[in-house]
């Protein structure tokens, strides 16, 4: 069984290496066509083109208008190994996250293991490659994820640019609520008190905030800003919107401090007599890395990345819609170097991530993804053992255990 799995997995590394200009030029095509969330039209129609190009049975607008799946293999004969694409830019600063590289290595992933399964002569399973839009905020995998499109995937992957690499890197839970407070106009110097100070209402929640920030733990993260906050000096303002952002390692953690913020909106409209409405604008879950898939993507990795990269050594949490496939299927999210010392969210980061170099870093995820599934597919007491720890992580989580 070793040899077979070398001699997959030599299939599969060489297939991505006699794809890689075209992956490459997916990539750039990407970078230079940035679109936000679901308006990824180019994106979306470049890619998959080219997978159904290259055999893949391929469902276009596939739960969302710019989502798609493309297959190959069934799933009757072994695990649908899942490799995830995205593809959406941030506004105004282009591809500042990579996502141009997530959709690259989402791809080449694909082709190096659709190689590997040929190569093998027989059945193995499914390999699927996902096109999810709008991570940035607009939560394109929670939308599928409620669609049904994860209901036959055995295990997700993806990889995802950064500054350094990480097998398992911190994404936190998160939720962006906005808060609309109303109060009533009045001139603020003639009949200041005819009105009720609706940016008062604001102050005072965001003062409430602040000071909740003393007691909160050393990982949970709340941000804050006031965007609207009356239109006239003279007028007694009758409507402010704050949008409040908060993280925690876990989802039941982010109940408990969503209660304490929501204690404080309402104590902002109670002091100053207004009302305000909430809602949730984005709402991620936190990121449960399979520790298997992990080890295995880490042991992969070992192998064919020969160029050196920085590593991790105490990611910065952020947040991503990943994190809610992770609480449906065994997942993972690593990170990883792509040439630069730009941090994400940068124009610096943008400009690395349509850099040539950023290339052989990309070339040796799409290798380590598709290495990854080959252990899955050819390993078949796997799922189980990958299996048997998703339930046991996310009962951990729900006992507040991780």
């Amino acid at each position: 069984m070793s040899e077979l799995v070398d001699i997959l997995k030599k299939a599969a590394c060489d297939a991505i290496d006699a794809a890689a200009a075209d992956l490459a030029d997916l990539s750039a095509d990407i970078w230079k066509h940035p679109e936000l969330n679901f308006e990824e039209k180019h994106a979306h129609r470049v890619l998959t083109n080219y997978l159904e190009n290259n055999e893949f049975q391929t469902e276009r607008s596939y739960k969302l208008e710019t989502a798609f799946k493309a297959t190959y293999g069934s799933r009757a004969d072994g695990p649908n190994v899942t490799f995830i694409s995205e593809y959406d830019a941030l506004p105004e600063i282009g591809h500042a996250c990579g996502h141009n590289l997530i959709a690259e290595v989402g791809v080449g992933a694909g082709l190096g293991l659709m190689a590997a399964m040929k190569a093998a002569g027989k059945p193995l399973g499914q390999v699927t490659v996902l096109g999810t839009p709008a991570e940035e905020g607009g939560g394109g995998k929670v939308k599928m994820i409620d669609a049904g499109a994860f209901s036959e995937v055995d295990v997700a992957m993806m990889s995802h640019p950064f500054p350094v690499n990480g097998i398992k890197p911190n994404a936190l839970a998160v939720e962006i609520i906005e808060a609309v407070y109303m109060g009533r106009a009045s001139h603020a110097a003639g009949y200041p008190w005819e009105g009720i100070n609706a940016l008062d209402a604001a102050v005072t929640c965001y003062q409430g905030i602040s000071c909740l920030r003393q007691q909160c733990k050393p990982d949970w993260r709340i941000h804050c800003v006031i965007l609207e906050g009356g239109v006239k000096v003279n007028v007694i303002p009758e409507r402010t919107k704050l949008h409040i952002a908060i993280r925690t390692p876990t989802d039941p953690e982010m109940n408990t401090l969503r209660g304490k913020i929501m204690n404080i909106v309402q104590s902002g409209a109670l002091v100053t007599g207004c009302t305000v409405e909430t809602s949730t604008i984005t709402k991620y879950s936190s990121m449960l890395h399979n520790n298997t898939l992990a080890d295995l993507y880490a042991g992969n990795l070992a192998i064919v990345q020969t160029e050196s990269a920085p590593w991790d050594s105490g990611t910065p949490p952020g947040s991503t819609d990943m994190g809610d496939v992770s609480h449906v299927v065994p997942s993972i999210h690593p990170m990883f170097y792509i040439g630069g010392t730009a941090v994400n969210h940068t124009r610096n980061f943008t400009a690395d991530c349509g850099n040539p170099k950023a290339q052989t870093f990309a070339i040796y995820q799409a290798k380590t993804l598709a290495m990854t599934g080959v252990d899955v597919l050819l390993n078949k007491g796997l799922m189980e053992k990958i299996q048997d720890e998703f339930q046991n992580s996310m009962k951990k989580e729900k006992d507040g255990e991780n």
